[in-house]
């Protein structure tokens, strides 16, 4: 959910893979790009504040090597015709920064990517200085899809103080959470915000954050499982903490967030992308709880964070999030693209990520000769837009730890089992969002909404017509 907090986040959807399918064919024909020290880059950090702290790196870039850069913002939703369009006119740029896992498994199984670039700048840089989850996430095996760079994790963020007055232990299980939602719901309160938008992604990711905490899969077997016993009962666990402990009515991504910030929620499943405006940094996202008008910070100091989850079907918790790598197209200009992308993740890592640390986490940890560098850097990251404060004056290391550790435990559905192609799908087409929507509105049971789910996703496996796993070659 980057960007979650002022643009609602997309993926390529089944459509998208059919009709890149049906011009993926150029790529091979067109090759590489001339070596004209010139290239061409996407960025989905597309914000005026971000493009604009992007442009202070690229300009260092340019300075030191000669490469002349244009850069270009997109938006998420935007990138999945630009990425058609471009591919069918052989005009796709040498690089996409902040691509999103899914997008980068539709582009490797549309063979719209070059994977010998990242693959050289990973061993260049150190395969040993990145997180290995992170790594693993966006390689297929031993090839490098994309070269990752930071991530953002999906919290449960709770009052803290109302949980101490009720001697609540934190909510870190399904049973916890239940529990703690129905004793904090009544007189005006509610005891939990989590999303029902079916048009929105945000809502399949605040299931899926709840969903691998019980071990529930989107494949197993090579088939779809959302009909499995743990499946159901997430969505069961889902519809109980909307409809029973939460506010009536579709809940968006800025609603449940609104809510909790206006003191009316005791819990909401958000990104980290909402700390530094929980902090009061933000002038167009503030607290507005009764106690946030004399102290803006009083959420950031009374807000416990679960990082991550346990459901009773599952062997131990587990951590939604998103790694967002940068990706090299089949049409690159090989040589300057590879330095770009070299030194975004070296001279200019820091200027990078520390635009927006709450949401960037970094998954290279420093160098073969300083190890942590770059987590170190990064717990001193200014956090905010409007005001600026270091992350870890705002926040205790034991929650800077967790953060990091989250990516590290990081899990995502079907990418590990090869299906990358069809949750970059599935992320487009909103199967799930659209069944909980329908569940939360009374439309459906939980147990009709996992079957509503299943066959949907299973559809969308039939129409890329195979089962999701890529085995293709640069």
């Amino acid at each position: 959910m980057r960007e979650a907090r002022r643009s609602r986040k997309a993926a390529l959807g089944a459509t998208a893979a059919l009709l890149l399918g049906t011009v993926s064919g150029c790529s091979g024909e067109t090759g590489p790009g001339p070596a004209d020290g010139r290239i061409t880059v996407w960025s989905q950090e597309s914000l005026p504040d971000r493009i604009a702290a992007t442009e202070k790196v690229i300009d260092r870039f340019r300075r030191d090597t000669g490469v002349q850069v244009e850069l270009v913002g997109v938006t998420e939703a935007q990138m999945p015709q630009l990425i058609m369009s471009a591919a069918a006119s052989g005009t796709l740029p040498d690089v996409i920064g902040a691509a999103t896992l899914g997008q980068i498994w539709q582009m490797y199984g549309n063979e719209l990517l070059n994977t010998r670039v990242p693959g050289r700048v990973v061993e260049a840089l150190g395969s040993r200085t990145f997180d290995a989850n992170a790594l693993a996430l966006a390689s297929e095996g031993s090839t490098r899809l994309a070269v990752p760079s930071d991530a953002w994790l999906q919290l449960l963020v709770y009052r803290k103080d109302r949980f101490e007055e009720r001697r609540l232990p934190p909510p870190d299980t399904y049973a916890r959470m239940l529990d703690a939602a129905k004793r904090l719901t009544g007189g005006g309160l509610d005891g939990a915000s989590v999303a029902t938008d079916p048009a929105d992604v945000f809502t399949s990711q605040s299931f899926e954050n709840l969903a691998l905490a019980n071990d529930c899969r989107l494949v197993e077997a090579g088939r779809v499982a959302l009909e499995s016993p743990p499946c159901e009962r997430a969505f069961a666990v889902y519809d109980r903490l909307a409809r029973d402990y939460g506010a009536p009515g579709t809940q968006t991504v800025d609603s449940t967030r609104a809510t909790y910030f206006a003191g009316r929620s005791s819990m909401v499943i958000w990104s980290s992308f909402v700390l530094d405006e929980m902090a009061g940094l933000r002038s167009d996202a503030l607290p507005s709880c009764p106690e946030c008008e004399d102290d803006p910070r009083f959420l950031a100091a009374n807000s416990g964070v679960v990082t991550s989850l346990e459901g009773p079907d599952a062997r131990g918790p587990a951590q939604f999030g998103e790694v967002t790598s940068w990706a090299v197209t089949r049409t690159a200009e090989e040589e300057a693209s590879r330095r770009f992308v070299e030194y975004m993740m070296g001279p200019g890592y820091e200027g990078w990520f520390g635009m927006a640390p709450e949401g960037k986490i970094p998954v290279r940890r420093g160098t073969a000769g300083e190890p942590d560098r770059y987590l170190r850097a990064w717990r001193s990251s200014d956090l905010g837009v409007d005001t600026r404060r270091p992350i870890d004056e705002v926040y205790p290391p034991e929650l800077l730890d967790r953060l990091v550790d989250g990516v590290h435990r990081m899990r995502r559905w079907g990418i590990a089992q090869g299906h990358g192609a069809l949750v970059g799908a599935a992320g487009g087409e909103l199967p799930v969002s659209k069944a909980i929507g329908a569940m939360t509105g009374g439309q459906l049971s939980p147990a009709g909404a996992a079957a509503q789910a299943d066959e949907e996703v299973a559809s969308l496996q039939r129409s890329l017509g195979r089962s999701s796993g890529t085995t293709r070659s640069p």
